[in-house]
């Protein structure tokens, strides 16, 4: 028995090529649906939301909703993730990873108000990005219908080209041709780059990817420093202005992109199975994980720090895998804002050629003492060290001596 059809449809709209052929299929694929566009503003800059609206209607959208949502995205997305400390595989500061969660819960929500009963999205059949969009609608609205095009057996535009030709036939504003270097995704977070060389691990990455940073060879040949305030494991200053979490990042990427800060080429493993090459830039955000690093450092004390780290690891893998509202992710988080609570004081960081480093911090509630930390002697028992290492170092000993035993006995 085949599924109903859709009445009302909500699709994760972009404006790109992928999502604008994807507006009149849908109304081929199920005639006499209602289309509403969702387009989410997380600070992709660069006048890519420019003219969104008309743009929408035009590719045969109904209604279209437009949401600011870069507050949103800084400060109850990024900055719960750079409080986790989360990076995936040593590299990756998930910046597209975090956004689809926020773009799908929107989508869920604009279901609510016009009185959708299904939603969209573009992502194919092969990437990470169909998880995200598709956990999350299941989270947030199980009763709604979940429209996956690429997933669609009758689904013809398994091609850039394809995409292109049918766009034109079907009168699509696009600005886009066939010959495209770079796929991109951009945020307020970070840039995405995949394509071209990129793709091939034997290759250097060209200077001609970066867009939020400078090239290396280009940056600045001196250095500039930058303080970064934090109030329980959040960003609230820079330079000892106050400022929302936005305009922190936003601010932080103009002055680490100069520097050609947080940019990253790996090849990562994809939920899906295959590994991918891509590059990153996370400008901001590098800074702001070296500067809470850096506080974190002072103010958390030693197996609290430790196990903490041991839980970024999952975490990271969770937000990655699109389980941002999974209970997992939601009850680790109420441990990791636990030890957030004395994380707050002022990160001073150097920025040069491509690096962001601590050179000093202050915190407010460190546990750090200059009198224990010095080769000094006073007020440290010394002879309290000789029981804690013989106690400590006893299994190791016994299991030695054992094995003396045995040898001799052989």
């Amino acid at each position: 028995m085949s599924a109903p059809t859709p009445k009302k449809i909500v699709l994760a709209y972009s404006g790109g090529l992928d999502t604008s052929v994807i507006l009149p299929w849908l109304k081929d694929r199920y005639p006499g649906v209602k289309l509403v566009a969702y387009a989410a503003d997380l600070g992709q800059g660069a006048g890519e939301l420019d003219g969104i609206e008309e743009k929408a209607k035009r590719s045969g959208a109904d209604e279209v909703i437009v949401e600011d949502l870069r507050r949103e995205f800084a400060e109850q997305y990024c900055f719960a993730m750079l409080r986790a400390h989360a990076v995936y595989e040593q590299d990756y500061l998930l910046g597209t990873s975090i956004a689809r969660p926020l773009i799908a819960k929107g989508q869920v929500e604009a279901a609510r108000k016009t009185g959708a009963d299904a939603v969209s999205h573009g992502a194919t059949g092969k990437g990470n990005d169909q998880v995200r969009f598709e956990l999350t609608y299941m989270a947030l609205g199980p009763d709604l219908k979940i429209i996956a095009p690429w997933k669609d057996l009758s689904f013809e535009l398994t091609s850039r080209e394809a995409a292109v030709d049918y766009a034109h036939r079907k009168g699509v504003p696009i600005a886009q041709s066939k010959e495209k270097i770079y796929s991109r995704d951009r945020n307020l977070w970070h840039c995405s780059h995949e394509g071209a060389e990129i793709e091939h691990p034997d290759r250097r990455v060209e200077d001609r990817v970066w867009l939020m940073t400078a090239a290396v060879s280009r940056a600045p040949d001196t250095p500039e420093l930058v303080r970064v305030g934090f109030s329980g494991g959040n960003p609230v200053s820079v330079n000892g202005r106050e400022l929302r979490g936005e305009q922190i990042v936003e601010g932080l990427n103009d002055l680490a992109g100069r520097h050609a800060v947080g940019q990253v080429v790996l090849v990562e493993n994809r939920l899906v199975g295959m590994k991918s090459r891509g590059a990153y830039e996370t400008p901001g955000g590098t800074v702001l994980y070296e500067a809470h690093k850096a506080l974190e450092q002072l103010c958390i004390e030693r197996d609290t720090l430790h196990h903490k780290q041991t839980m970024a690891l999952r975490y990271a893998e969770l937000v990655y895998n699109g389980q941002w509202f999974h209970p997992l992710r939601e009850a680790m988080q109420a441990f990791i804002d636990h030890t957030q609570r004395p994380v707050s004081g002022e990160v001073t960081l150097e920025m040069y050629k491509g690096r962001a480093q601590a050179i000093s911090a202050t915190a407010d509630a460190s546990l750090y003492d200059p009198k224990l930390a010095s080769f000094a002697m006073d007020g440290y028992d010394v002879t309290a060290a000789r029981g804690f290492i013989d106690l400590f170092g006893l299994p190791m000993k016994v299991a030695a001596m054992r094995d003396r035993r045995a040898g001799s006995e052989r």
